[in-house]
């Protein structure tokens, strides 16, 4: 049985995994950067340690620092949000190697999803539909603009280690793609690591919808219903909703098989996430699987009343699933606004800063997930995500009702510091999203 995890991450993540863990009685350890000394998730946490500096390759990214930060406060096991390490096999090699248990899906596996191409090959041998592109890394440029001009453009060239909206290029024709081509290798190359790149062809109108999945050691597996993530910047994701609106109950139904059969095939442990593309014609492409906890899993807890976190660390502990995929319900609907300290004027430039005001929503069927305090300095270091705020109601017109109620509460000011909150506010009034009718392209044509 875990009876301490050692959180390693920050900020509204850290919070949200410390909250459980309290509920469960489990003795939680906050690890932390020297920046981050004083924040909210080392507060709230039974205890703390210090990584490093603030820089994140120094503290956060940090494996030997983190390794023995959970050996001197004696945890059993190591829970690491999102981002940061949570998707490096590498790390989750180390941590069972070092007798710790990680909260996530094993790293053999993670490195087989994690590879877009091997990702892509195993769940096209498990049937689920692949847009047109390659099977495998391309090694020249010569040969993906070949590929390109036989599947038509417009394409997207995708690093093999990409993820969370990095690592691609969408290319319209064969005159850009050189220059696309070499560009996402050198930046592949200096983010990840890993300069192999792959090519598939780009659908410009869809919409990007998600299928939350959990499975146990024990060979069962269920997914947790759709959420559409089209509300996007740079693929970024702004807004999320479950479930996914004026999408049909039999596509969701398909779609949550497929994402079942994947997790299957590639033997996944753990809570994680199947991406796919939606056309206009209501047919549905693989993307990729996050091998984690994703920023938006809130609205899925909402509408299904599970405890995700809770459920990744019973997984972990070696428990099978408490429930079956006909045990699932599915109640309301629920939004999610990521407020960021960006400056939508300035192009959504980062605007970090001491927060002199902080007033976040409250309210009926309301939650805010947040690290945000007055008097908290917002860094430069990290991402720029202060709240997330979550809304639910029986319906999808109450629930944007709702969700412009709880923003126009929300008061985070202080020099320097700017948010998206008027931005998303704007977004839930335009008639395309009020109609469900927007897709990923919809933000960058919004203003």
């Amino acid at each position: 049985m875990i009876s301490s995890i050692l959180v390693a991450n920050r900020g509204e993540i850290a919070v949200r995994v410390v909250r459980t863990c309290r509920e469960l009685g489990i003795r939680s350890i906050a690890a932390h950067s020297n920046v981050d000394a004083g924040s909210a998730p080392v507060l709230l946490a039974d205890d703390a340690i210090q990584l490093g500096p603030g820089p994140a390759k120094e503290s956060y990214l940090n494996i030997p620092a983190v390794i023995e930060a959970a050996r001197a406060r004696g945890a059993d096991a190591i829970h690491p949000g999102y981002g940061f390490l949570s998707e490096n096999p590498d790390f989750a090699e180390v941590c069972e190697a070092e007798g710790f248990v990680f909260i996530g899906p094993p790293a053999q596996v993670m490195a087989r999803l994690g590879d877009k191409s091997s990702a892509r090959a195993i769940m096209s041998d498990a049937g689920l539909p692949l847009l047109p592109g390659s099977r495998e890394p391309i090694d020249s440029a010569e040969e993906a603009l070949a590929l390109a001009d036989e599947i038509g453009y417009p394409v997207i060239v995708k690093a093999v280690a990409g993820g969370g909206g990095r690592g691609m290029r969408v290319v319209h024709s064969a005159g850009e793609f050189p220059r696309a081509w070499a560009e996402t290798r050198a930046n592949a190359q200096a983010v990840f690591g890993d300069g192999r790149l792959y090519v598939e062809r780009y659908l410009e109108s869809a919409r990007h919808v998600e299928i939350q999945v959990l499975a146990d050691n024990h060979g069962n597996v269920v997914h947790l219903g759709a959420r559409d993530c089209s509300l996007q910047r740079r693929h970024q994701k702004l807004v999320e909703e479950s479930p996914a609106p004026e999408l049909p109950d039999e596509l969701v139904a398909e779609m949550g098989a497929a994402a079942v059969r994947g997790a299957k095939a590639a033997g996944y442990v753990g809570a994680g996430t199947f991406e796919f593309l939606v056309d206009g014609q209501g047919g549905f492409s693989f993307m990729e699987v996050n091998c984690r906890l994703q920023v938006e899993h809130p609205v899925t807890e909402m509408v299904t009343g599970l405890d995700l976190v809770r459920e990744q660390i019973r997984v972990a502990s070696g428990e099978p699933l408490g429930f079956t995929q006909e045990d699932v319900g599915f109640s309301g609907v629920a939004i999610e606004c990521r407020i960021n300290a960006e400056d939508p004027s300035r192009d959504f430039a980062p605007a970090p800063g001491l927060l002199s005001e902080c007033v976040l929503p409250a309210g009926p069927f309301t939650r805010v997930d947040t690290h945000a305090f007055r008097g908290y300095r917002v860094p430069p270091l990290y991402d720029s995500l202060l709240a997330k705020v979550i809304v639910w109601a029986p319906d999808r017109p109450s629930a944007i009702a709702r969700m412009r109620r709880a923003l126009a509460e929300i008061q985070l000011s202080g020099p320097g510091v700017a948010t998206t909150r008027d931005f998303l506010s704007d977004i839930l009034d335009h008639p395309r999203f009020r109609a469900a009718t927007h897709d990923t392209t919809f933000v960058g044509s919004f203003r």
